[in-house]
């Protein structure tokens, strides 16, 4: 606070805490001259987005804005439509991460059989130090509940849904070796830099192909080996294509499990994603019928049981 009050040339903090200080009235971003949004990625995953809105309506229009992010999904793109005017777009290429010791590996399996088949690979090669990827949050939890209860695996979530403190202690007990596998997503696990990791799960194929060389690059460091396996149903044949093609070669598949299934190459996929979009959305929208008829009929049963109770207590009162 006291080089705050002395004044700043560049100033370095997260939106929450910004935001917080500017309406105690210790900081005054009137006279910003260049702004850098850094990691908006990650800021979207951890839900800092309406806060960095915010912070755009408190600086001038007219500055330098820059904007760095390692993915570029719809929700950064809108982002930086909102306040970038004719931008300069650079794009660095993926890190070349070198993975001659890296043991790659590919499961064709149903959806509904990827947690088996992951615990059956866990308990079978007494895995003890593994990071496995999921493409959402919610799917993040909904596998840790499934390896603890149906596997009876030691494992915990990180993502950004969750506190800091929470992530703090899930990357504290898997350094320690109290949980065996950390279930995380992408965005979330970045910077995680955790020493004998021997195994990387793409439990879900990454939609966006430089993502399974990062994910895969957290094994197999210095100097060790590591074994990096991914699963891939029906429906992501197509990402399994853009993370070939990335890589330049063919990554090798395993037969020898009870669930492999030979995919359809030529099935549209994405016409498929979409019909199953639509009808998980139409079943949300029914649920959501659903427990409302459920909550008026509830409403009006109990109306009337009121209703008759005070009926009967005022005839009763006027025979007596």
């Amino acid at each position: 606070m006291v080089a705050l009050k002395k004044g700043v040339d560049i100033l370095v903090a997260c939106p929450g805490r910004l935001l917080d200080l500017v309406g105690q009235g210790f900081i005054d971003l009137s006279h910003v001259e260049f702004l850098v949004l850094d990691e908006a990625d990650r800021m979207f995953d951890m839900g800092f987005l309406p806060d960095v809105k915010r912070i755009l309506k408190l600086v001038p229009k007219e500055k330098q804005n820059l904007l760095f992010s390692a993915t570029f999904p719809d929700e950064i793109a809108n982002l930086a439509s909102s306040f970038l005017r004719n931008p300069i777009t650079v794009n660095v290429n993926p890190e070349n991460i070198k993975v001659e010791n890296i043991e790659e590996s590919l499961y064709f399996v149903p959806r509904k059989k990827k947690v088996d088949l992951l615990i059956s690979i866990v308990k079978d090669q007494d895995i003890r130090c593994a990071l496995v990827f999921t493409r959402t949050k919610r799917g993040a939890n909904q596998l840790v509940k499934k390896l603890i209860r149906d596997g009876g695996i030691n494992a915990t979530a990180i993502h950004g849904n969750k506190s800091q403190n929470a992530r703090t202690l899930a990357l504290k007990q898997f350094k320690e070796g109290t949980v065996d596998i950390l279930v995380a997503t992408d965005v979330a696990s970045r910077g995680i830099d955790i020493q004998g990791v021997t195994h990387v799960f793409n439990y879900d194929l990454p939609n966006e192909p430089e993502s399974y060389v990062h994910r895969i690059g957290r094994t197999g460091r210095a100097g060790r080996s590591g074994v990096a396996i991914a699963f891939a149903d029906q429906l992501e044949v197509d990402y399994l294509r853009d993370i070939e093609k990335i890589r330049g070669h063919r990554i090798p598949i395993e037969k020898n499990h009870p669930y492999h299934f030979i995919p359809d190459f030529k099935q549209n996929v994405k016409k498929i994603r979409a019909d199953l979009k639509k009808e998980a959305k139409a079943a949300q929208r029914q649920g959501r019928r659903d427990r409302g008829q459920r909550g008026r009929g509830r409403g009006s049963k109990r109306g009337r049981g009121r209703g008759g109770s005070r009926r009967g207590r005022g005839r009763g009162s006027r025979r007596d």
